[in-house]
């Protein structure tokens, strides 16, 4: 038995650098079972840094032990044949391991069917766990054969942008097992009785076992078995403790285009909705939301508050403007000397001062030329732009965060990059009605085009006999957005991809749902008459000082402190999001966080808003009574 033992421990090498020193026990505790190591015979455990590459000796000057331990780590990398690679690697989604070699390995999962991601942020593909699996994947292809077994962040399951990954490890194992544990508080994850769901770890991140299985000899794509474990922490270890491979219910999955999905989906559905136009599709220019890495300074509740810093700004020397705006330190994407520069450059002009769609129905002001980047960390100029001029744009999310879709808005102006979700991967893509070209253009207005990409405009003709206007188009897809069933067919696809607009070949569906999508865009942008019609009062005695906020259903009033409230809002208006956010509680909860009190345009503001939630929810009821069925014909 002890012979069998050391059979197994000798034959494979830990290569895991952040454990080796916590495996020594175990070489003491076999001398301690009665095993004499025979001279120089060692435990194979190596203190090395598993993700650099075994190319040469090492010459580390403060150490001949550590040079050693890297030295005979480096030959295990590079010519002993390693059958099993197992741990817990770090996650980290900004990976100091910066290593050419593994970032190299990684490239291959930049791509999917041969071709590039297009993904405009990555990032998440340089995650430590994710090298450290790629690290795993490429000894045991060396090797010929083998296993990799890890327990990591489960984000790789079903994030959009590890869709190359995914197909990656597939083209490479026989045999794929994931059990996914589940716990992601940052996706608020309860089991599915509704009874809590706990991290196995003290983390807010989802976790996973993976087991991956490459037999010799054997090619074409994996076999993937997934299963899930709900519960608490305690649950989940008794599980885990008193179960091996062949005890847990395994599902065999069939990942396929467009994401490989290593995880159990409804396609019922996924043939027809496929068939849609992906947004970003057919409406090519797109990006996501401004980024100005110091809200509180650059974004501000009004024109003239906005007007007055930017002109002490400039005028400061750079250490006192950062101490007097509290800007902190500078980072990569922002400095205080740039940001000072950037503004000096150009004409220093109110006509800069813009409006900015911050969070839903809460339009505030930053300066923005429109062609810089310093006073913004990310202006997303050459989008925004096209909204210094008479605009609008369709706004969405592409889900990656585990929230029911409901992520559609309109603006007229340039948007704030998370103003959809407080979850910053269902980050707000921003989509124009119209491009404009450059400033410097000659007769700007009639050079105008739609932002539609020729092929959907070629199958919307084809479809109808001809092509509508640009904003008919819009309206109609605004209205297929918010329709109910659409969203509930739809689900399983809404929550991991931008949506997809379906199109009729039925001419008046088509126009009776873009009536009701001018509707909803008219009382999104605030300008139906419609919300002339106020359906609350502001009541109570004091000052409209927002300190707290406190919802009671039953007498239907939002009280924004201990004696001042809003009356004759009904619960199911209270409660209606959009994206990640609850609209009203929102909207009052971040004046209470600035200590702010409602001006008389601020109550007048709040109450019109009370009117576009519940004509909106009559609007998505009509919608659905417009559409005849599912797949719209």
């Amino acid at each position: 038995m002890q012979d069998n033992l050391l059979n197994r421990l000798f034959g494979f090498e830990l290569l895991m650098a952040p454990y080796a020193i916590a495996h020594l026990k175990l070489g003491l505790e076999l001398q301690e079972l009665g095993y004499k190591f025979k001279g120089k015979q060692r435990l194979g455990i190596y203190l090395t840094n598993t993700l650099d590459e075994a190319l040469k000796k090492s010459e580390i000057l403060f150490g001949q032990f550590v040079a050693q331990e890297a030295n005979e780590a480096s030959m295990v990398k590079r010519d002993v044949p390693v059958m099993v690679v197992l741990g817990n690697p770090p996650y980290s989604g900004h990976s100091a391991n910066k290593s050419e070699w593994i970032a190299g390995l990684v490239r291959d999962y930049y791509y999917v069917n041969g071709l590039p991601l297009g993904e405009q942020n990555s990032k998440y593909l340089q995650d430590d766990y994710v090298k450290f699996i790629r690290f795993g994947q490429w000894r045991v292809s060396e090797t010929g054969y083998g296993v990799l077994a890890f327990i990591t962040n489960h984000g790789y399951l079903d994030n959009p942008t590890f869709r190359g990954m995914r197909q990656n490890l597939m083209q490479t194992f026989t045999d794929i097992y994931l059990l996914d544990l589940h716990g992601n508080s940052k996706k608020r994850e309860i089991s599915p009785d509704g009874s809590p769901d706990q991290n196995v770890f003290d983390i807010q991140q989802g976790v996973s076992i993976g087991i991956f299985i490459k037999e010799p000899g054997k090619t074409g794509a994996a076999n993937v078995h997934h299963a899930d474990l709900w519960g608490n922490r305690s649950t989940k270890y008794e599980i885990l403790n008193q179960s091996c491979i062949d005890d847990v219910d395994w599902k065999t999955l069939a990942p396929q285009l467009p994401f490989y999905l290593f995880c159990p989906q409804n396609t019922d559905f996924l043939t027809e909705y496929n068939e849609g136009w992906k947004i970003t599709e057919l409406m090519p220019v797109n990006s996501t939301g401004i980024v100005t890495a110091r809200d509180h300074f650059a974004i501000q509740w009004s024109s003239e508050d906005i007007w007055n810093i930017i002109k002490s700004f400039v005028s400061l020397p750079i250490e006192e403007a950062r101490k007097k705006y509290s800007l902190g330190n500078d980072a990569r994407d922002w400095k205080v000397e740039l940001a000072q520069l950037d503004v000096r450059k150009s004409k220093i002009d109110r006509e800069n001062i813009k409006p900015v769609l911050y969070r839903p129905f809460d339009v505030r002001y930053t300066y923005f030329t429109g062609n810089s980047r310093g006073f913004h960390c990310t202006p997303r100029g050459d989008v925004m732009r096209h909204m210094l001029s008479d605009n609008m744009a369709i706004l969405t999310s592409r889900m990656t965060k585990g929230e029911v879709f409901g992520h559609i808005q309109v603006t007229n102006s340039i948007t704030e990059k998370i103003l959809m979700s407080p979850k910053t991967s269902n980050n707000s893509f921003h989509f124009p009605l119209y491009l404009y070209p450059d400033a410097d253009s000659f007769d700007l207005l009639s050079q105008k085009r739609a932002n539609f990409s020729q092929s959907f405009l070629t199958t919307i003709k084809s479809k109808l006999g001809y092509i509508p206007t640009p904003e008919a188009i819009f309206y109609y897809i605004y209205a297929i957005f918010h329709s109910p069933t659409y969203r509930q067919r739809y689900a399983e696809f809404l929550k991991i991809d931008f949506p997809r607009v379906p199109l009729t070949s039925n001419d008046q569906l088509f126009k009776d749902l873009g009536a009701k999508g001018q509707e909803l865009v008219d009382l999104h942008l605030m300008k139906s008459k419609k919300l002339n019609k106020l359906i609350t009062k502001m009541n109570g005695d004091g000052d409209n000082a927002v300190t707290e906020v406190t919802y009671k259903p039953a007498e239907q009033r939002v009280y924004i402190n201990k004696t001042r409230y809003f009356e004759g809002i009904a619960p199911e208006v209270w409660e209606f999001k959009i994206g990640g956010y609850q609209v009203l509680d929102k909207w009052l909860k971040d004046r209470k966080k600035a200590k702010r009190t409602l001006s008389f345009d601020d109550v007048l503001h709040y109450q019109k808003v009370v009117v576009a939630l519940k004509e909106t929810m009559q609007l998505m009821v009509e919608i659905d009574q417009l559409i005849p069925g599912f797949p719209i014909e």
